[in-house]
């Protein structure tokens, strides 16, 4: 009995030093311009291989596994809590840590690392007034294009065809100009509604992408002006953008001239709401006047985005909001509560067509 207890402790020894030692690889890797761009040509071969794996599944099997993951995990705590089985299930625990962090780091955490866009745009002053000219831009932008979208009983927007929407997106992906991006557009229509869609309205998070799988979650509960852009966002990661304020840059650039009015206004909407929330504490009065030139149809699509909101606050929103914050400060990123560097890379975009 002895013995084996040495030999637990020995081998929980050696999984923490294992795991102690993984931190300080991928550390250094991250600071290595040819480690991170070898992760980014592994990441080319391994999303193919996950696609032709996962995309004809109709159910999200990155879920499954989270959800298999999660009992596995919940199974060894309540193990831990038992004197004759601590030291195994504590050692059982190591070794899963060690494996997730493993293949997490190997798929997807190195390209936090990669050169940030906004080093491959030209260097512009984001004023007040750039901003306000922009969002009085993409204000009469939204206002059309609503004008072609489908409505429900209540006058808010609906989307008609959610599959066209996704076609589109991976069409976009293959529009992108050069010197932004020369990743190779996804082939298989990988979007997959969230098997944990019911929680993620109380969350705040509209979707997520699966690293282990090469999937894109989505909350098929979401409103209709938030979805389209939310697809585009997360097909964004599935290219391997891996920084949320990038995604949400090359999200726009998919859906801005797109052909698809219901894309295309999800976009320019978000666009716009973006641009509001980067002037408000600096001009509220503008955002006011913007907010009271919204055309008919849009009132009723932010109404409802509003009601939404509302319907689904609570602690976790709370929770996953702040977990969030941490998570994208710790990889590099600003945080949820600001898009500046959405902005910033919005406004050097744009002076690019204006110089």
């Amino acid at each position: 009995m002895h013995i084996n207890t040495t030999k637990t402790y020995k081998k929980k020894g050696f999984w923490a030093g294992i795991l102690l030692a993984q931190f300080l690889l991928f550390y250094t890797f991250s600071k290595l311009k040819f480690a991170v761009s070898f992760f980014e040509n592994l990441f080319e071969f391994q999303k193919k291989i996950h696609q032709i794996l996962f995309a004809w599944i109709p159910f999200s099997f990155g879920d499954l596994l989270y959800i298999l993951l999660g009992i596995l995990l919940i199974y060894l705590i309540i193990k831990l809590f038992k004197k004759k089985t601590r030291n195994n299930a504590l050692l059982k625990i190591l070794v899963v840590l060690n494996i997730a962090y493993f293949i997490y780091q190997v798929f997807w955490g190195m390209l936090y690392f990669q050169t940030p866009i906004v080093a491959k745009l030209p260097k512009t002053e984001v004023t007040l007034e750039r901003r306000k000219a922009l969002a009085l831009e993409y204000l009469e932008k939204s206002k059309a294009t609503r004008k072609l979208v489908a409505e429900d009983k209540n006058g808010v927007f609906v989307i008609t065809d959610l599959n066209a929407i996704q076609k589109e997106i991976l069409y976009r992906q293959k529009t992108f100009p050069v010197f932004i991006s020369q990743k190779k557009n996804s082939e298989s229509n990988s979007f997959k509604p969230s098997l944990f869609g019911k929680t993620m309205s109380f969350t705040g998070i509209l979707g997520y992408y699966n690293p282990f799988t090469a999937e894109a979650q989505f909350n098929a509960e979401l409103p209709s002006s938030y979805l389209p852009f939310t697809l585009s966002h997360e097909s964004s990661h599935q290219l391997g953008f891996a920084r949320e304020q990038e995604a949400n840059f090359i999200g726009y650039l998919i859906g801005v001239d797109s052909k698809n009015p219901e894309l295309r206004y999800s976009t320019e909407y978000f666009t716009l709401k973006s641009l509001l929330n980067s002037i408000v504490n600096e001009d509220e009065k503008f955002v006011k006047t913007a907010l009271e030139n919204y055309s008919e149809g849009m009132k009723r699509d932010r109404l409802y985005e509003k009601k939404f909101v509302a319907e689904h606050r609570g602690y976790l929103n709370d929770f996953f909001g702040f977990t969030n914050n941490l998570f994208l400060k710790s990889n590099q990123q600003e945080g949820a509560v600001t898009y500046s560097y959405f902005i910033d890379l919005l406004v050097r975009y744009k002076s690019l067509h204006t110089s």
